[in-house]
């Protein structure tokens, strides 16, 4: 059948003898059994010694073709044990005639199943595959599925369009993986996406098998750069950004010398992976980052849109607006101006050129942006103004109350504060991180105060994924305050709904919460929430499934009408006890 062609394929062209060649003995023969025992004699093992063992193993009923097959993978055993052996000893250029020798001679039977693997092992030991045997190998779908990694590297790195297809899905699992996580049932401020390690990170299953498919090649590591700056590009998405840092960093990890020495972001990443872990960028390493950043030689500017690429990291702008923010409250303490401080100027300045990437890489012009002096002399003194804010009250909370009563605490806001978050880009993210930081403080006065200038902010930042997932977590630590009308009307009606009908993402995330704190809530606020949250003909699975996991779980809390009539007759007088008088 054509099944058995197939497993000897190659064989006539080697002048060895196969099925074909024994039917046409047959065929043409006077004497059948005679033909048999010829054929077996010409084409058997060729080992003296067997000839007598043979009608031995034929006594125990052992067929001839199980006795073949056994010396047949021992054999093959070996051989592929001396062709690894052959790899590594000798001199380059003899180690690889020899297998170049081997591959000409063994190629011819490669569909054989059987003596596949030793073809491909050759291949895989041959730092360079004959073109013309690649082509081969690429024509047939079966063979390159069969080849292994080293061959297809071989394969790739002169067909990008084949190498892409192998890439594409692996990116579409990342950003698929990374937005789980943003959307997450599990809401918590101890565990939020930035809490895995780096070094975490990079063992994830895309980073590990791209990390394997480039191994130490640059020319497709130069390739996947460039898949992940075009799909930058095309999506916005920031998390391609984070894949570009890890794949470096997983390189670097393995020591890769021959990749992380050509690729001039590795040093400016190494240092800054290690500000990351420490979600802070201390003294030292600020000096670092600063010389490689003042080091951008004249004619070599390019690398401003790799190293904008690597700041632009929601990992990278996690760790630098904690540490503005950081900065901010020391210097409060220290009585000193933004400007003065080199640290936190230098800070803004990592900060603009990574939410400047995707600028810079679509203009193609590379030079670092510039920071408007607004930012530094406006709008952080303000930020600086909100903390005191908070001192100020705190203080004066302590202190014995006079006859004015309380000193209530300022609840607005002033009007700059909320241009600057609609306006400039570096300005609302930070804004952004100093409301999540006194959330996370638990200072509800300050968040309520300052919540409104969320509603337009720099291109909807305030709704982004990032953002309301941080925030969601933060928010738990509010829980008691949901019981309020007052604070869910600010919170709901003043924030989220205001975004839900227009973004999807955000309808999510409210609800991701509400599934979370929904006991919290004021039962009369819950229900009309329940009611403004309903999906309409417009919202996509997600919303719908998290609504009815919503839905069940307050059914679940409505008592029974059973219980609703039982209730009053907890309401009756307990029965008077007489006291025991006292002796």
């Amino acid at each position: 059948g054509p099944g058995q062609a197939a497993m000897y394929a190659g064989l006539q062209e080697l002048g060895v003898a196969n099925g074909e060649d024994l039917k046409e003995t047959l065929t043409n023969c006077t004497e059948p059994l005679k033909a048999i025992e010829q054929f077996q004699t010409e084409n058997g093992v060729l080992l003296p010694s067997l000839q007598s063992a043979l009608p031995f193993l034929d006594l125990h009923g052992t067929p001839r073709l199980e006795f073949h097959q056994s010396v047949f993978d021992e054999l093959r055993e070996k051989l592929l044990e001396r062709v690894s052996a052959i790899a590594l000893e000798g001199k380059v250029e003899e180690r690889y005639k020899k297998l170049e020798d081997l591959l000409e001679k063994s190629f011819s039977l490669v569909k054989m199943p059987s003596i596949q693997p030793v073809v491909m092992c050759v291949m895989k030991h041959l730092p360079k595959v004959p073109e013309k045997k690649l082509k081969l190998v690429m024509a047939d779908k079966d063979l390159y599925k069969a080849c292994a990694v080293e061959v297809k590297r071989q394969i790739w790195q002169d067909n990008q369009a084949l190498f892409g297809d192998e890439v594409s899905p692996l990116l579409k699992q990342y950003i698929l993986e990374k937005e789980n996580i943003l959307f997450s049932n599990d809401i918590s401020v101890l565990h939020n996406f930035f809490s895995p390690s780096p070094k975490t990170r990079r063992q994830g299953e895309v980073v590990q098998k791209l990390t394997q498919m480039i191994g130490k090649n640059v020319k497709l590591y130069d390739m996947v750069l460039q898949f992940l700056r075009t799909l930058f590009l095309r999506t916005r998405n920031v998390h391609y950004c984070t894949l570009r840092a890890e794949l470096l960093m997983s390189l670097h990890d393995l020591e890769i010398s021959e990749i992380c020495t050509v690729d001039p972001c590795h040093k400016f990443t190494w240092c800054l992976d290690a500000c990351i872990r420490e979600k802070f960028v201390d003294n030292k390493r600020a000096r670092e980052l600063q010389g490689f950043l003042d080091g951008v030689k004249k004619g070599q500017e390019q690398v401003l849109g790799d190293l904008s690429m690597i700041l632009c990291d929601p990992f990278a702008i996690n760790t630098l607006a904690l540490s503005t923010i950081r900065h901010l409250q020391d210097l409060v303490g220290q009585d000193t101006l933004p400007r003065e401080s080199p640290d936190l100027l230098l800070l803004l300045r990592m900060l603009s050129l990574g939410q400047g990437a995707w600028d810079m890489i679509d203009s193609q012009v590379f030079k670092e942006p510039k920071m408007e002096a607004e930012l530094i002399t406006k709008f952080l003194p303000m930020l600086m103004s909100f903390v005191v804010d908070d001192h100020t009250f705190n203080v004066d909370q302590k202190l014995p109350s006079e006859e004015k009563g309380p000193i209530p605490y300022p609840s607005t806001i002033p009007e700059a504060f909320t241009k600057f978050l609609q306006e400039n880009r570096i300005a609302c993210e930070i804004g952004l991180y100093y409301i999540l930081h006194i959330t996370k403080q638990r200072n509800k006065n300050a968040f309520l105060r300052l919540l409104p200038a969320l509603v337009e902010t720099f291109s909807d930042l305030a709704f982004s994924d990032i953002f309301l997932h941080l925030l969601t977590g933060n928010l738990t630590l509010l829980g008691d305050e949901f019981a309020l009308e007052e604070f869910c009307t600010s919170l709901f009606d003043g924030f989220f709904l205001t975004a839900c009908s227009r973004k999807e993402n955000v309808h999510r995330h409210v609800l991701r919460l509400l599934l979370h704190l929904h006991h919290k809530v004021a039962p009369a606020k819950l229900e009309s929430l329940q009611k403004a949250l309903e999906p309409t003909k417009q919202s996509g699975e997600a919303v719908k499934e998290l609504y009815n996991q919503l839905t069940e779980k307050l059914e679940l809390r409505k008592p029974s009408p059973a219980e609703v009539t039982e209730t009053p007759s907890m309401e009756l007088p307990l029965p008077t006890v007489p006291t025991p008088t006292s002796r």
